[in-house]
């Protein structure tokens, strides 16, 4: 049967104050570990604090209107560098940029570009067969025909092949060149090498990238010459206009790098014949700026595959990807200019297929194909000008030597000179306008004008605020267990068992009375002496 002893405890009314006292600090610092130290208040740590005017307007001291004008003055500060911050910051994320054009110093030699050109008429129609022209009908217009004129009717001709049907009637180059001259030295059809573009068959001069010719000087004489036969007499009648008719004569141009595959129909310009068109070319030496200051193609960038049939990314290179991609999904081919090595698609749907690559060209980044200018790239600015011929002289000359008529020579010849304005490149080139150090830079003047503050003066701020925080977690963490003695009022109820397992000598080697005066200590002592802890104890 459970004995319970009931106590009563009196304390002394000068000594209960200071007790609850002590039991209060006790447990605020209950949990911590053995010479712990309490948290700095607002007040220490704003007299310590490097932080200008911290100390005068929530230091110790007595709170007046100099307290007041000065908590007052550092609100105001601090607002002001905030808002000079938030401009600084939306400055920077707008990420400017600037251009610098800085002329290089002149080269003893400069590689000449590559030079492409096309007869505007895409087939000759002298080299046209039969066959040619029924396979053709949708492209060029012409009504298919038998043998005997008659519209062909039943008549089975061999599937054709695009590419020897380009070859056999485009416009050959050893038919139209009539001069060359390359830096004063005599060239050939052999110098050019065959291409295909949309206008058909062309032919590239100086196209091979490990070995480009020289210029080794500016000026007119130093570059490409060449005189054309556009052979206008060879141009196809028009029956009926399609969307590949053609009302010009002359000859497409486009110069670029040796890496840039040819994208003439709309990066080229027009020569027309009668003229001598000059062509003063300097090289550009582009450098964009990548993510986030602009939307370049850096090289070391991977999510972007090597294009197939490229050596290098160029955007005419994406361009005809993007082509091809939009010609595969709806004809499942590839017309002749595109790279790879699908199937070629028949010329009675080539017109059908033409007509979906400009739906896969989209505008912006947002279009169904994207391509980004690669951040570093050669370009060759152009000054174009032209003078008229052949003079009256030259017209007789030129018709005796190549047993042409004087119409013939000013209808179907021109003459091209491709040269170096100087032997100097330009190198235009972005640059971030704001960069991280320069606002770094503006913000710590910000903070010293304002409120006197540095990054160390951050870190005592966190420091403090760490500290605070971490006391407060510990006080949560390490909460007092329940005490096993329950009292209301000044009684205390104690059961037997609880008297057991508190007695330090619960086993029978204590003496007789050892635990009970270990447990109530004062029992002997009921009176105490004056200012002690009890005045009355009964049990």
């Amino acid at each position: 049967m459970p004995i319970e002893i009931v106590c009563k405890i009196k304390f002394a009314e000068e000594d209960a104050k200071p007790k609850e006292k002590e039991a209060g600090d006790e447990q605020s610092l209950l949990g911590a570990a053995p010479g712990a130290t309490a948290p700095r208040d607002l007040a220490t740590f704003a007299s310590t604090s490097t932080l200008h005017g911290l100390g005068r307007a929530c230091g110790p001291g007595p709170h007046g209107l100099r307290r007041t004008l000065w908590a007052l003055a550092l609100l105001t500060s601090l607002a002001a560098f905030l808002y000079q911050a938030a401009g600084l910051a939306r400055g920077y994320l707008t990420r400017p940029h600037l251009v610098a054009m800085d002329p290089a110093a002149p080269a003893p030699v400069a590689g000449f570009p590559a030079v492409t050109l096309c007869n505007i008429n895409r087939f000759r129609h002298s080299a046209l067969s039969d066959a040619d022209i029924f396979h053709l009908a949708n492209l060029t217009g012409l009504p298919p025909k038998d043998r005997d004129g008659h519209r062909a009717a039943g008549l089975r001709y061999p599937e054709p092949d695009m590419v020897d049907i380009l070859n056999r009637t485009g416009h050959q180059l050893a038919d139209m060149l009539k001069s060359c001259n390359f830096s004063g030295h005599h060239c050939s059809a052999s110098n050019f090498s065959v291409v295909y573009t949309r206008y058909g068959k062309c032919y590239t001069f100086n196209a091979d990238p490990q070995s480009p010719l020289p210029s080794r000087a500016g000026g007119m004489g130093s570059g490409l010459e060449i005189m054309l036969d556009i052979q206008q007499e060879e141009y196809l009648p028009i029956w009926r206009e399609t969307n590949e008719t053609s009302f010009e004569a002359g000859i497409r141009v486009q110069i670029h790098s040796q890496e840039e595959p040819p994208y003439i129909h709309q990066l080229g310009f027009g020569v027309s014949p009668g003229f001598q068109t000059f062509v003063s070319c300097q090289e550009q030496r582009l450098t964009y700026l990548p993510q986030p200051w602009g939307n370049c193609r850096a090289e070391s960038e991977l999510r972007e595959p090597e294009l197939q049939g490229y050596s290098a990314y160029s955007v005419s290179a994406c361009r005809l990807r993007c082509e091809k991609e939009a010609v595969l999904q709806r004809c499942h081919c590839r017309m002749v200019h595109m790279p790879g090595n699908e199937t070629i698609c028949p010329p009675n749907i080539y017109i059908e297929c033409a007509d979906h690559i400009l739906d896969s060209l989209g505008g912006g980044s947002e279009g169904p194909c994207f391509c980004p200018t690669p951040c570093n790239l050669t370009r060759y600015g152009k000054e174009i000008s032209m003078v008229k011929i052949p003079n009256r002289g030259s017209a007789r000359y030129l018709a005796r030597k190549y047993n042409r008529n004087e119409t013939y020579i000013r209808e179907n010849f021109l003459v091209l000179d491709v040269f170096f304005e100087a032997l100097t490149s330009e190198a235009v080139e972005q640059r971030a306008a704001y960069g991280l150090s320069a606002l770094l830079g503006d913000l710590g003047g910000q903070m010293g004008l304002f409120i006197g503050a540095s990054v160390l003066t951050l870190l005592e701020i966190l420091d403090y605020i760490y500290e605070v925080s971490w006391d407060r977690l510990k006080r949560v963490w390490r909460r007092p267990k329940t005490p096993l003695r329950t009292s209301a009022g000044g009684i205390s109820t104690l059961g037997l068992q609880e008297l057991k397992e508190q007695s330090p000598c619960p086993g029978r080697g204590c003496a007789e009375g050892g635990g009970a005066s270990s447990l109530l200590p004062n029992h002997h002592h009921p009176h105490g002496p004056p200012g002690g802890l009890f005045e009355d104890f009964a049990c």
